[in-house]
């Protein structure tokens, strides 16, 4: 207690000892103060610094604390890692300062590369101001050269003459009119058109005496004509229907006659007026044969020499289908060839003529005088002979089982009805036709009906007369449908028959076919030959036929089209230099009023086509006219050699086919956008295109958002009204070439492979030219056709989803083929392709072209197509057996030939240069 007492208040013994205590707490505490301070601060200043100059340091002596590792510092694990971002930051911003001088020393280089490009803009734009002056003022020039050098012409203006004016002075005897003594001109302009103003029969004062039927008929088919007006002060034609009457004897020759004469627009003598006599009857009598028509034609089934005027009048055929058409699935099929009788003829005399046989003078004594009057009883000696030596099965009858029809004097009455009359014509393959007796009698309704009943059913008619007149007789090239056999040569007919080959007497029964559905089978057809005859008679060109207006689709384009690498790949095809130039349209059909260079393509050794009965089209087809139809034969053949080249010159050395040529691109499609862009995309750059036609066949119309895309030419999206595949075959207004490339949307061709196509339907515009082939093949156990698809050494067919055809088969497949054919195409929602190579062979008479070993032409990974299903080859076959039906035979032909071109896998010799580098 005592010794704490003194240390707490300090005594004065122990006061050094307490001083010295409180001294040495204060310095340890200061000391401990600074030596915190010293760890506190220096200690991380000397770690950052070290830190900062670590990797600095590279040699032991400059490292700040002493020589030691260069790893010693980092084996800590957060400082390691804080050493790897370091230097992965470092890298990135070392590499992103390099590339920001790079960027620096492009943008420099596209600045001044811009200001090059505006310079050259700036030049480019001067050169085609003056390009475009050089152009305007050679434009000029050549206006100036052909004003001074060319009269200017215009078409004439139309003078209409004076309702009474007569015109030209009417000839000596009215049986002497032909056309430039008894035809008024002046009304039928060229340009014109062929006006014809047809009476209204029920009008005329002799109307009630018109058959019915007969009248309606005709009515019906003049409503429709293209040539009909109504307005009779521009008619070039005026057209009166005076037969068939009911009763023959109702109407008096002198009254007929004065009510004709008092006809608005018969202008005294009739000029420009033409009545028809139709005949529907076998029996129809020479109505107009004491009446006094004038200057006025007639056309009527029956006519004698003293009535009959050369060039004038027109004898046409009877009526006899007047208000139905006829059922051609019920016309017997033009094979086999050879049918159960050589000839048949049945047929009965009322009265004729005294005969030479009954004299007794020889066959040779005859000869030497005046020929006999009447031939009749020789030629029925002759027959029975025939018949009666058993060589050929033939049936003759001279004597009809029922009571005959009635006939004009010598003249042989038809026997039983139409029906009979019909089977036993299906078993003939000769019907023979006795012309009258009576030399005076040109041609009679009952000859007449014997030649439309055997053109009907196919058998071949063989006319025993020269001295006959058969309908149309100076238009139609009877010899190719018919023989005509003088009778003095009666004997020799049974040789005759039996000489014709099997191919001869087949082209002439698919002529007779042609001519009697085309000019006999119906009233229609009968009123549009009768006005073509005139028409041709007179020099005035058919009307223009009927084009398909398209209907556009408004769609934006702008989408630019790239290039496939495949296209241009051109394979084992070399084909030279190729034509590049914008694209124009094909020189207009004007051959019926000019000549032009395509007439020399023609094989002029042939003889003159037919009239033109159908209206032209608005190109020149390159094919003989209407010729095409009858299968005349008529050849091609080139007038001069070809220098090779690019195809441009050659085409030129043809001398028919148009070196300036270019082709439409015809494309249906269904609802299927992207497959069809991708096609018009591969056209890109396609040469020779013209133009780009997409047939839209669905009733929903393409998506608004669609860009299509921009290939070069115009790409034209017409509307159709139904879904049809016969609508790929129309003959729309927008096609403006001769040359139509018809090719399905999912269609894979090369460029080189198209060019090759085209340059090839150059040289053979009268065929169908593809690339994949097809074939017929006859069914021995179904007794029936088959369609094959499969390879095959030779083919009959090429599919028209990658094919060229002229334009003008298109006019023949919309408007002039069987409608049963187009809605059987509807039905079935296929075989157009096989209608079409159908139609063209029927024509031609000749196979497809196939081009390149193509055998397919599907793209890879198109969505599945109609010819994917199981059903489309059954189809098939029914399309290929109903169209035999309807044409009455199989006008496929086989060909084992394909084009390929000229340098095909020919390996050259690099030393040599390639033929068409000499141009």
């Amino acid at each position: 207690m005592t010794g704490y007492t003194m240390l707490r208040n300090g005594g004065v013994g122990n006061g050094g000892q307490t001083w010295m205590l409180r001294w040495s707490n204060r310095i340890r505490l200061t000391w401990l103060s600074f030596t915190l301070f010293i760890i506190l601060v220096f200690f991380p200043l000397i770690a950052h610094y070290y830190l900062t100059t670590l990797d600095e340091a590279d040699e032991a002596g400059k490292r700040i604390f002493g020589p030691r590792a260069g790893n010693e510092l980092c084996e800590v694990k957060h400082v390691l890692d804080l050493c790897r971002i370091r230097e992965s930051v470092s890298e990135e911003l070392l590499q992103l300062e390099a590339k920001r001088q790079e960027l620096n020393s492009e943008i420099a280089k596209l600045n001044l590369k811009i200001e090059a490009c505006k310079k050259s803009i700036e030049n480019a734009k001067q050169d085609l101001l003056q390009l475009k002056n050089v152009i305007s003022q050679t434009e000029h020039s050549y206006k100036e050269l052909m004003a001074q050098n060319q009269p200017k012409l215009s078409l004439p203006i139309r003078l209409l003459p004076e309702k009474d004016d007569v015109g030209l002075p009417p000839p000596k005897l009215l049986r002497n009119c032909r056309l430039h003594n008894c035809f008024d001109y002046s009304r039928c302009p060229l340009t014109s058109g062929f006006p014809v103003y047809v009476y209204d029969s029920d009008q005329l004062a002799f109307g009630s005496y018109l058959d019915p039927l007969v009248k309606q008929a005709f009515q019906a088919t003049a409503r429709t004509n293209v040539y009909v007006t109504e307005n009779a002060d521009f008619a070039c034609l005026y057209v009166i229907l005076v037969g068939e009457l009911q009763e023959p004897l109702g109407l008096r020759p002198a009254e007929l006659e004065q009510q004709l004469y008092s006809l608005p627009h018969w202008r005294r003598d009739g000029h420009n007026h033409l009545l028809i006599n139709l005949s529907w009857k076998s029996n129809t009598q020479n109505l107009l044969y004491n009446v006094s028509t004038g200057r006025a034609m007639v056309a009527q089934s029956t006519f004698y020499t003293a009535q009959y005027r050369p060039g004038f009048d027109i004898v046409i055929s009877p009526l006899v289908h007047a208000m139905s058409e006829p059922n051609f699935l019920e016309i017997p099929p033009q094979v086999p060839v050879k049918r159960k009788y050589l000839f048949s003829f049945q047929g009965e005399k009322i009265e004729s003529l005294r005969s030479s046989l009954q004299e007794a003078r020889s066959f040779e004594e005859e000869m030497e005088g005046d020929p006999p009057a009447d031939y009749d009883d020789r030629i029925i000696a002759t027959l029975k002979a025939v018949q009666d030596s058993k060589l050929d099965q033939v049936l003759v009858e001279f004597t009809c089982k029922n009571q005959p029809k009635l006939s004009l004097p010598t003249e042989w009455a038809l026997c039983g009805e139409r029906e009979d009359r019909l089977e036993l014509l299906k078993l003939s393959t000769f019907a023979l036709i006795i012309t009258p007796g009576d030399p005076h009698l040109v041609i009679s309704a009952g000859c007449a009906m014997r030649l439309f009943e055997a053109l009907e059913v196919g058998a071949i008619p063989v006319v025993l007369g020269e001295q006959v007149q058969l309908p149309y007789q100076d238009m139609l090239r009877w010899n190719e449908a018919a023989l005509v056999v003088p009778k003095p040569r009666v004997t020799e007919v049974h040789f005759l028959l039996r000489s014709l080959s099997d191919s001869d007497l087949l082209a002439m029964r698919r002529q007779g076919r042609f001519v009697w559905e085309t000019y006999f089978s119906t009233a229609d057809s009968i009123f549009n030959t009768v006005l073509a005859v005139v028409r041709t008679h007179i020099q005035i060109p058919a009307a223009p036929i009927h084009e398909e207006a398209a209907v556009e689709i408004p769609h934006r384009s702008g989408k630019a089209a790239g290039t496939d690498p495949n296209m241009a790949d051109n394979g084992d095809l070399d084909l030279g230099p190729v034509e590049t130039e914008p694209p124009y349209a094909s020189p207009k059909y004007l051959r019926n009023f000019t000549l032009t260079a395509t007439d020399l393509y023609r094989n002029w050794n042939s003889a003159p086509g037919p009239f033109h009965l159908f209206p032209h089209t608005p190109f020149d087809p390159v094919l003989p006219s209407e010729a095409k139809f009858l299968g005349s034969g008529t050849g091609f053949r080139p007038i001069g050699g070809g220098a090779g080249g690019s195809g441009k010159e050659f085409q030129a050395a043809l001398g028919g086919n148009v070196p300036r040529e270019q082709f439409t691109v015809v494309m249906l499609t269904y609802e299927r956008e992207e497959v069809l862009m991708n096609s018009l995309e591969r056209l890109n750059g396609l040469p020779y295109l013209n133009k780009v036609v997409v047939v839209w066949n669905s009733p929903k119309l393409p998506s608004e958002d669609l860009l299509w895309p921009d290939i070069g030419v115009p790409i034209m999206v017409v509307r159709t009204e139904k879904n049809s595949l016969n609508n790929r075959f129309l003959p729309w207004n927008e096609i403006e070439t001769e040359a139509i490339l018809s090719i399905d949307d999912d269609a894979h061709l090369r460029h080189d492979e198209i060019m090759f196509g085209f340059r090839v339907w150059r040289e053979a515009r009268d065929r169908i030219v593809g690339f994949p082939g097809r074939y017929h093949a006859w069914d021995v156990q179904h007794q029936s056709w088959l369609y094959n698809s499969n390879y095959s050494c030779e083919l009959s067919m090429v599919l028209t989803g990658a094919a060229f055809f002229h334009k003008y088969y298109a006019y023949l497949y919309s408007y002039v083929m069987p409608q049963a054919i187009r809605d059987m195409v509807d039905e079935y929602i296929n075989c157009e392709d096989i209608a079409m190579n159908f139609l063209v062979s029927h024509i031609t008479r000749k196979p497809p072209i196939k081009v390149t070993s193509r055998w397919t032409f599907r793209c890879p990974g198109c969505p599945q197509a109609l010819s994917h299903d199981d059903s489309h080859f059954h189809e098939r076959h029914k399309c290929i057996n109903f169209f035999v039906k309807v044409y009455g035979y199989m006008p496929l032909l086989y060909t084992q030939f394909r084009v390929d071109s000229v340098l095909f896998k020919t390996r050259l010799p690099h030393d040599k240069t390639k033929c068409f580098k000499f141009i």
